[in-house]
């Protein structure tokens, strides 16, 4: 049976068999080339940040007075937010300093859109030279075709084992990761001192915690429409494989019987169906709330106890509120003790089809040093996926940190499983926040299991 990507439904799909993420129409070749040069036009001035700003697309351009370049690299990606796209900038001034004769451009857009659009431009034959991908993503491409061979990058054997051990789970290498995410609890140490109560470290103690507060009418915990009811779900559910050792054996097993997987999952549904009926999470809210944004203005404002949501938005929390005092937190997902989930992430890929696919290999190799990988992963709250240690300076976000460094990890979307268990995931925990069971959820993951086959 060989698996294909799932997205979500109801998809538009291309000829070649990759789909778009939300069925939403494509952003046209041309209309992308009229937000493109409007921007650029824009460049050498203040009015870029406000282009930026309004259509989450930003432009790296070139200083006027250097030279004219002999190649022209175009980079795009899903990490749109201005910090992390003034260290990109600085990355890719280094790179060109180092390459006089290779200026290279960096575009982005916001996740879903972003998708959309690199869906269509490798559909057509216009791909960009370099691009970000996901764990989903990667599955689609790389059946397509359009994912350049990167074993051979220098930097490859300075990766560390959870890192290596992604990046060649399907055979060859398609990607490089730039970082390692982690999503955890954020929790307002003010709040819980208010009331007595500890920063929960087991399941048990997250419910004793979130029923003191619901007891006083406050939806405790916050969390968005995407990422943070998922990853706790994935956490609760196979989180026990990664503590025993046994995970690659089962996703070896997910693989061969899908509907494994579904059973497999199904405790961290039953989880999330528990904390929404008892109230901890009020499920109209948390359907509406959109991820990095709705959610960190609500636990910025200070009534909320808890989040949900990746480490690393604490450089934006700290934007929002200087003054709260709050710390992330493994998820307390297990009766005896706490999960850290992590990814293998801001991956970046080569276009097979690029005409300079050697430069292309060059500029990530740079972009995969540790200079780089460090100033990058800094800048969001991330951990480096190199050997050589590295630890983000944010000190909120030291409690996940520690968890790193013993390797206690579970793998949001890992690469050896051969399904797009990033989306689906969060189509599940979507329709649990809309009234479905346990039961009907576990349904739909055995469905597009089987869908995903033949």
């Amino acid at each position: 049976m060989t698996p294909r990507s799932e997205r979500e439904a109801p998809p538009s799909t291309h000829a070649d068999g990759v789909r778009s993420r939300t069925g939403r129409p494509y952003l046209s070749r041309r209309s992308f080339l009229a937000l493109v040069g409007t921007c650029a036009a824009a460049a050498a001035s203040p009015s870029l940040l406000s282009c930026a700003d309004k259509s989450k697309n930003i432009i790296v351009m070139e200083s006027p007075d250097k030279q004219a370049a002999d190649t022209m690299l175009t980079f795009f990606g899903f990490k749109y937010e201005p910090l992390n796209v003034t260290v990109i900038e600085d990355i890719l001034h280094g790179f060109m300093d180092e390459h006089p004769g290779v200026n290279v451009s960096y575009e982005s857009l916001k996740s879903r859109p972003y998708f959309e659009a690199l869906d269509k431009r490798l559909a057509t034959g216009n791909g960009d030279d370099v691009f970000m991908v996901d764990h989903d993503a990667n599955l689609a491409y790389s059946q397509a075709g359009y994912l350049a061979d990167l074993s051979l990058l220098p930097t490859i054997g300075t990766c560390k084992g959870i890192a290596r051990d992604q990046m060649f789970a399907g055979g060859s290498l398609t990607y490089v990761p730039t970082s390692i995410s982690a999503f955890g609890l954020y929790c307002n140490l003010d709040l819980l001192a208010e009331r007595g109560v500890a920063v929960p470290q087991t399941y048990p103690e997250l419910l004793a915690a979130c029923a003191a507060f619901a007891d006083a009418d406050v939806a405790p915990i916050v969390c968005n429409n995407d990422i943070s009811l998922k990853t706790f779900a994935i956490a609760r559910a196979l989180g026990p494989l990664y503590r025993s050792g046994t995970a690659a054996d089962a996703i070896e097993g997910f693989n061969e019987r899908p509907e494994e997987l579904a059973r497999a999952l199904a405790p961290g549904f039953e989880a999330v169906k528990e904390l929404v009926s008892r109230g901890f999470v009020d499920a109209a809210t948390a359907l509406e709330t959109k991820k990095t944004s709705d959610d960190l203005e609500q636990f910025a404002a200070g009534k909320a106890p808890f989040m949900l949501t990746g480490a690393w938005a604490s450089v934006r929390m700290h934007e929002l509120a200087p003054s709260l005092a709050y710390e992330v937190h493994p998820y307390p997902a297990f009766d005896d003790g706490h999960a850290l989930v992590v990814n293998v992430d801001t991956r970046v890929s080569v276009n097979s089809n690029s005409p300079q696919r050697d430069v292309a290999m060059e500029f990530v190799t740079y972009l995969t040093s540790q200079d780089a990988i460090e100033r990058f992963a800094n800048s969001q709250c991330s951990f480096s996926p190199l050997d050589k240690a590295f630890m983000p300076d944010d000190q909120a976000v030291r409690p996940v940190a520690a968890c790193f460094e013993e390797d206690e990890a579970v793998i949001g979307s890992d690469d050896r499983l051969l399904y797009p268990i990033w989306d689906l995931t969060r189509q599940c925990v979507v329709s649990l926040l809309e009234g479905a069971s346990v039961q009907e959820v576990e349904d739909m993951v055995r469905a597009a299991m089987e869908g995903a086959g033949a």
